[in-house]
């Protein structure tokens, strides 16, 4: 079972049909919308500022999400992917956004919707990611505009597969 914990007299929420893995850590001041997975080894600790989660977020194996003492919440909208290793950190991400493998968000960073963070990337504090964009690197950069039909092929899909991916370990 996952290690849910109160912290300072806040306990974490959960929308319908959401799932945490065994060794998932959910702590804190955490309200996560319907249908979203936190995988194994993921961690999201609203011990000092709050979580906010929107519906169908996956947060992927090994992932990490926190905020930063009275000063930068983390606020992430729905049909988000945050993939392997990722840590998004005191930040604000839209809807329909990949945060790639071992991606670093850093605090007050606003990460606009339908967006892709490469693998690897890491956006710097303060950084505002344009909206319908692909950016990466160190410190991550627009590499590119994304298509409608990527977002809706891409992005969309890998939010709906997860949500499919935990129905199976919900049997």
């Amino acid at each position: 079972m996952a290690l849910v914990k109160t912290i300072r007299g806040f306990t974490p929420a959960f929308g319908e049909g959401c799932y945490l893995a065994e060794n998932a850590t959910v702590v804190g001041d955490v309200v996560m919308g319907e249908y979203c997975s936190v995988w194994f080894n993921a961690v999201v600790r609203g011990d000092v500022h709050s979580v906010r989660i929107g519906n169908k977020v996956n947060i992927q194996d090994g992932a990490v999400i926190h905020c930063t003492y009275k000063t930068a919440p983390t606020n992430i909208g729905n049909n988000v992917s945050i993939a392997h290793n990722a840590i998004v950190h005191g930040c604000n991400i839209g809807d329909n956004v990949l945060i790639g493998m071992n991606a670093v968000i850093m605090d007050n960073a606003k990460i606009g919707s339908n967006v892709i963070i490469a693998a690897g990337s890491i956006v710097l504090e303060n950084t505002e990611v344009e909206e319908g964009s692909v950016y990466g690197g160190v410190p991550a950069k627009k590499i590119k505009t994304i298509s409608s039909e990527h977002i809706e092929n891409l992005l969309e899909r890998i939010s709906n597969n997860y949500v499919k991916y935990a129905g199976w370990y919900k049997e």
